[in-house]
């Protein structure tokens, strides 16, 4: 069920921060982010250098306490991902707020009498918080924005969670070092913190239940069990949920050296360490805000090898970035800036968790919009205990390679040279990465693409695109304007050319050869397309049979009208979308000169304007070869 709201004629993800759908959720957050990072980060300082704790020495602390938050993710994400689906969203947020005033106001009460078993069990307790709220968290968002504000919304929140954790530690650190009333100060801002988190919440509109008559199991084994085969369920969906975990496992190898990569190897004091955190959650935040202008504001999985590619090779830069740095003594953050040296390192960092923004946002909304919305949030729950065994993972992983006596330095090499494997499996895995990316890079550095009318085609539900066919890159380049697959009827040829035939079989196109040539191939094509739409996908075509010879709009055959039919007799009707692309004649890909293409690269220069222009739907029972060539046609007209 998705929450009916106006079109809110924004121009960018900030403009949600004025709307009461998003801005009051985004604060919620934000300030719960915040407590959680507040709240540990002071507690660890404070056992690590005030306390003597003989049962937790301080070189176990931050693991304990880090273990202690993880573990309610393994124990309860399945059972706060059938609350979402069940229970109003906004009543699950408001509860959980509720229950963090209660956590906070028993954590006060640990710093000020400085008890560690208090503080422990509060962790374990801020962890289960955190755990009731994900799920909520991302299953809230489809469910209040449109398709085409998914990505800059994710990307708000991604952002906000990345500066929210980094306030958060910055002001536990700073509030439990103050002589005297530092313990006092924590426990006051914990609990204000909570009580402002939970104010805003009031603010948030109702979401109704997705799934309100959704029996509980409360066996949280055979309910992860569950949510796990549910998430498999759906190939795409289930591989992104990898691929996101691998992400939290990438970032909490950095994290978790940070402060030995400052002492060790940088020869930096805290304040270094603190600068490294500072340069990684702004690179998170500009790639998460970045995601939406560079996919035009839809869900561009097309970027997801890009953030790949960057994570992996500004890693290894890194590695090679440190192994010239000279001895020295231990510095301050001002002194380590003030060094040429280091800039290398710090523009790694940056880029490298940029890059893992721009991995990350796409993936999530790819996600949300794909999981069905009755068990959206149980999706995410399944996430989440991914994302849990991942960092622990991460923790055994790196802790065993610095017992082989592999440097900080070499544990990040080996994570990015990883990185790359992993990418390229899951890529091949899921050839739609790849395919995306194709068009993304296709549509930004070869061509410069501009779409007009793409608010006509189709979010969600069955619909036929038909195309104007100018070139052999045409499917490409509707790919990169759609925010959802697309299966293509193709000329059977075409799957002999090189490279793009190769790329066009990864897209599951759907090959069709004239019937005197090939009846069962031409039988089969229709079957198939005919599936496409049974399965309320897009489907598109290219009714004039072939590439235009001479730059002139072709007659269109009768193909549309017999798949038109066949979805009728399966009780579908579904909207036909006219489609120009403009300007591609002449170029590289389509065919002039003695009627070939692909024979003079940048016969039309680099970079040359190309358009797509996108008309009105067609209801099914309107539609004739005419009249489609007609519209196809006045679309070209411009």
């Amino acid at each position: 069920m998705r929450v009916e709201t106006p079109n809110p004629g924004h121009t960018n993800q900030f403009a949600l921060l004025k709307q009461r759908r998003f801005a009051p959720f985004f604060w919620t957050q934000f300030a719960g982010a915040a407590n959680d990072n507040l709240f540990k980060f002071a507690f660890t300082v404070m056992v690590t250098y005030q306390l003597s704790v003989g049962w937790l020495p301080p070189a176990l602390a931050g693991l304990v306490i880090g273990a202690l938050f993880i573990l309610p993710f393994l124990l309860f994400s399945a059972t706060s991902g059938q609350l979402a689906d069940k229970v109003d969203k906004t009543v699950m947020m408001r509860f959980v707020k509720n229950l963090e005033i209660a956590i906070m106001a028993l954590a006060a009460w640990g710093f000020i009498v400085a008890s560690v078993p208090i503080l422990l069990a509060c962790t374990f307790l801020m962890g289960l918080h955190s755990t009731l709220f994900g799920p909520v968290k991302f299953a809230y968002l489809p469910q209040v924005l449109n398709n085409r504000e998914l990505t800059g919304g994710n990307g708000m929140v991604e952002m906000g969670t990345f500066v929210a954790i980094l306030l958060g530690n910055v002001a536990g650190g700073l509030l439990v070092a103050i002589p005297d009333t530092g313990h006092r100060d924590v426990a006051i801002a914990c609990v204000l913190m909570a009580g402002l988190g939970r104010a805003v919440a009031q603010f948030i509109p109702s979401a109704p239940a997705t799934d309100p008559g959704l029996k509980i199991n409360w066996n949280p084994v055979t309910e992860t069990w569950r949510n796990l085969k549910l998430a498999h369920g759906n190939t795409v969906v289930f591989r992104s949920l990898l691929g996101i975990s691998w992400m939290w496992f990438f970032g909490a190898v950095f994290l978790s050296q940070f402060p030995s990569f400052a002492k060790e190897v940088l020869h930096g004091n805290e304040q270094v360490a603190s600068l490294l955190l500072v340069v990684f959650s702004v690179g998170i935040g500009i790639g998460s805000l970045l995601c939406e202008v560079l996919g035009r504001r839809q869900v561009e999985i097309g970027l997801v090898p890009l953030g790949a590619i960057g994570m992996s090779v500004f890693s290894i830069d890194l590695y090679f970035a440190c192994r010239s740095l000279p001895a020295a003594e231990v510095m301050s953050a001002a002194t380590f800036i003030a060094q040429p040296a280091h800039w290398r390192v710090m523009a790694d960092l940056l880029l490298l968790s940029l890059f893992a923004g721009l991995y990350s946002v796409p993936m999530y909304a790819l996600i949300q919009l794909r999981s069905a919305a009755t068990h959206r949030a149980r999706i995410i729950a399944a996430n989440n205990i991914l994302n849990a065994l991942f960092l622990i993972g991460s923790s055994v992983i790196a802790g065993a390679l610095l017992k082989l006596n592999f440097t900080i330095p070499q544990i990040f090499l080996f994570t990015g040279l990883a990185n790359a494997v992993v990418a390229i499996y899951i890529f091949l895995l899921v050839p739609e990465y790849l395919l995306r990316f194709v068009a993304w890079v296709l549509s930004h550095f070869v061509y410069r693409f501009k779409i007009q009318g793409d608010e006509h085609i189709p979010t969600e539900g069955a619909a036929v695109l038909v195309c104007n066919h100018v070139s052999f890159v045409d499917a490409v380049l509707l790919m990169a304007a759609s925010p959802r697959p697309i299966r293509f009827v193709m000329d059977h040829r075409i799957f002999a050319t090189p490279v793009l035939g190769r790329m066009f079989k990864l897209a599951k196109a759907i090959p069709i050869a004239p019937q005197k040539e090939d009846p069962v191939a031409y039988a089969a094509a229709f079957e198939a397309a005919a599936q496409v739409l049974r399965e309320g996908d897009l489907l598109a075509i290219f009714p004039e049979g072939g590439l235009t010879k001479d730059g002139e709009l072709q007659e269109f055959r009768g193909g549309i009208m017999k798949i038109l039919e066949r979805a009728k007799a399966d009780g579908i009707a579904p909207p036909v979308v006219p489609m120009a692309l403009t300007n591609l004649w002449g170029s590289y890909f389509s065919r002039v000169e003695k009627g070939t293409a692909m024979t003079k690269p940048f016969r039309r220069g680099f970079y040359s304007r190309v358009g797509l222009n996108v008309g009105a739907p067609v209801a099914a029972e309107d539609v004739s070869p005419e009249g489609l060539r007609e519209r196809v046609a006045a679309l070209l007209a411009g």
